[in-house]
Formats: structure tokens, sequence, C-alpha cells
């Protein structure tokens, strides 16, 4: 594993790393970008859209950095594959990959379709695993670092994120065994775990609360109860996505990076909660009371 120190501009002689990092146009993945280009990182920002990039290039141009703007759908294998090969054709390594890209989801297994779940796994999970295959050949020759910005929700089931946090846990899982696998061979594997970001994300989920509430039959009062629950937590004590980047950059950086890096106090006591939890009733305990 190459040890990459927190500003590579400043080291003589040392070739810039390069990092790609999914999900740039908004949230951490934007804060995470505009820091490692400030670091002095090659940085590499994908967006599955690029005509939503401009909130990503006023803040670059505010940092007074660059970053590589590029498209890259995640669940598109030849469009991953399209955007690493371009990536080394144009500056001949990649030393870092940070999975941001995903979609969050809202919903409950009676009153969906099985299909909804599969497209929320398609995102979360299978997606990881497109860029992640794709880049672990030019991480094996760089002696580099495979990323996942993961959640909380990683950890610890929560109500009416079934969905989502599958496809977390499976994240989890996944790059928790991949990385023995991936470290024999020089390349070092994390996860960083938000809680509550104040970002696009929540936004982007496009739920209708009335039109939820009115559809969730007998599941009305506890959906009530999260809602509740939910946006008074991401309005009273999200972190801001700059400060979530941090752990990110720490992912980066550091000699030695932990597998598993939360990026607060109160990710760290949330997770803590479940990791302690040898037979699950105080993870049961808790999220019964949001519910309820």
């Amino acid at each position: 594993m190459t040890s990459f120190p927190a500003t590579p501009e400043t080291t003589p002689g040392a070739a810039r790393p390069t990092v790609l990092i999914t999900g740039t146009s908004s949230g951490i993945g934007l804060a995470a970008a505009v820091a490692a280009a400030r670091a002095g990182w090659r940085t590499i920002a994908t967006l599955r859209d690029t005509g939503r990039a401009d909130a990503l290039r006023e803040a670059a141009a505010e940092a007074g950095v660059e970053v590589d703007i590029r498209q890259l759908d995640v669940v598109d294998e030849r469009s991953v594959a399209a955007a690493i090969d371009g990536v080394i054709a144009d500056h001949g390594r990649l030393d870092a990959v940070v999975n941001n890209a995903g979609a969050g989801h809202v919903g409950t297994l009676e009153l969906e379709t099985v299909a909804d779940v599969r497209e929320v796994m398609e995102v979360n999970f299978f997606g990881v695993l497109n860029v992640s295959k794709a880049a672990l050949p030019h991480l094996r020759a760089s002696g580099g670092r495979l990323i996942t910005v993961t959640s909380v929700g990683g950890v610890v089931g929560q109500p009416f994120n079934e969905a989502y946090c599958a496809a977390k846990f499976a994240v989890e899982g996944y790059m928790e065994s991949l990385a023995p696998v991936a470290g024999a061979v020089g390349v070092s594997v994390s996860v960083v775990e938000p809680g509550a970001v104040a970002t696009e994300f929540v936004n982007n989920l496009g739920l209708d609360i009335e039109g939820t509430l009115a559809a969730a039959g007998p599941y009305a009062d506890a959906m009530h109860s999260y809602v509740n629950r939910t946006v008074s937590q991401f309005m009273d004590g999200a972190q801001t996505p700059a400060g979530a980047a941090e752990a990110v950059m720490e992912a980066l950086t550091a000699e030695r990076p932990a597998f598993r890096i939360q990026t607060s106090q109160w990710a760290r006591d949330f997770t803590g909660t479940k990791l302690a939890d040898g037979d699950g009733s105080a993870v049961i305990g808790m999220t019964t009371g949001w519910v309820s």
C-alpha cells in the first residue's frame, strides 16, 4: 500500500496521485472532490449526468482548484469501463477510488415490489462493484486505495429503509471480506460511514410525504412516527458535507487508514450500539422507539 501525504504537491519530485470519485454533483461527493483537489490530488470527479455539474464547478472555482469532470454511470458497465480507461489513457495511473454515488429509498416490503428493491441494490451495491472491479487492476499497480462511502445504515438496520440498508449492509460485508484479499496485493480498502448529512441526497429521494403517509395503509402510524423523527434529525443534527468529507480525506491520506471510519462522534456512537450488541436487543429496542 502506498502512503499518500495529505498535501502531495508539497513533496519535491513526487508525482501527483490520481483519485476518481463517483457521485460528485452534490453533498459528500462534491465536498470530497474539492477537498482532494485542494490537497493536491489530481481529481477525476464523475457524475451520471454532467449537466448537473454547475455546483461542483462553482465550488472548485471558489476554492481556487481544478477538477476533471467526467461522465460515469455506475450501473452501466460500459460507462464505467470507458471512464476508468480514459483516466489511465490521460493520466497514466489511478491511485484511489472513492465510491460515493448512491440513491436513497424509503418504503417497506408489503407496500413495494421486489423489483423496487432490486433497483435499490443495483445502484447502491452492484454499482459499487462495477467501479471497484474496473479499478482494481490499476489500484494493484499503484498500491492504491479503494474507499466506499456507505452509511450508518450499513451497520444499523432502520425502519422503512429495508432496501437501502440491505444494499449498504451488502457493501459493508463485501468490502470487509475483500479487504484482506485486496491487502494481499497491496490495495487498502476502507468504508466511510456518515450519519445524517445536510445534502441534496435527502431531497433527491423525491419523497412525497403526504402521499406516502396516505398510501401507508396499516403502516400509517408507524410511518408517521418515522417521518417525524427523521425530518427532525436532518433539520437539527445533520452534519455538513464538508465535515463528512474530512473522513474521506482521512481514508485517502492516513498512513494506514482504518477499515471502518465514521464521519462524526454521533455516527461513532450510533454504530457502536450495533457493534457492541451481541444479541440484537439494543438495536431493536432503539429502532422500535422510532415507530411507536
